[in-house]
């Protein structure tokens, strides 16, 4: 059973809620229904497909800054961050300099995090890197699992798995920084890799990568 944003909550269990049904009649994950930034990301962005390497790239960096903050900070961000690194092109961020990574440390609109900013020029050109062994879609796809988590309550998402600990560990030996197996599992979850919408929430199997399951 759904819970109402306007009604009693079946649990005051955070971890134990399932979907939110809002005024528009539509069941959505709870954390979709905190900020009108976190609903439009969930209604048309969150779990679909992304491929391509400068798209990935961008993923891949954005989870990295998100580790330790909300994912609000950052998707309000996001338009300075694709200023600040160039729309996130590979050859443009791995061509920064350190007086690059100085500026960035002096510009307000993103995080200011010289780990963070230099592990994004590391990625960058860990990702030029790869071009030479099938590139960055085909090394992250190439993790897709067979099945998909099939969630009631938030409790029931993983944070990890087998799967995102095996694509952290082969992004790592590629170069990459900032990949562990929570942030590896997000970037999954994000681009439509394993599908971690509540059941009940309208966006589940919106992917069509795992069915509507």
């Amino acid at each position: 059973m759904t819970t109402s944003t306007t009604g009693s909550e079946t649990s005051t269990d955070p971890a134990e809620r399932e979907a939110v049904v809002g005024e528009d009649g539509l069941g959505r994950c709870p954390w979709a229904v905190t900020h009108p930034l976190n609903r439009e990301y969930h209604d048309t962005e969150w779990g679909l497909p992304v491929r391509g390497e400068q798209a990935l790239f961008e993923r891949i960096t954005l989870e990295a800054f998100q580790s330790g903050l909300s994912w609000l900070t950052i998707l309000a961000k996001r338009p300075a961050f694709r200023t600040a690194f160039a729309g996130f092109a590979p050859e443009a961020v791995a061509a920064f300099t350190d007086e690059d990574v100085q500026r960035l440390m002096g510009d307000a609109g993103i995080v200011r995090n010289r780990r963070k900013i230099e592990a994004a020029r590391t990625n960058a050109r860990a990702v030029l890197g790869l071009r030479e062994h099938g590139g960055l879609d085909r090394l992250i796809w190439s993790h897709k699992p067979g099945s998909t988590p099939v969630p009631r309550t938030v409790s029931e998402v993983p944070t990890q798995t087998p799967g995102s600990k095996a694509l952290a560990a082969e992004l790592r030996s590629y170069g990459f920084r900032f990949v562990g197996p929570t942030t590896s599992y997000a970037l999954m979850e994000a681009i439509g890799m394993v599908d971690t919408h509540l059941v009940g929430c309208h966006r589940r199997g919106s992917s069509g990568e795992h069915g509507t399951r």
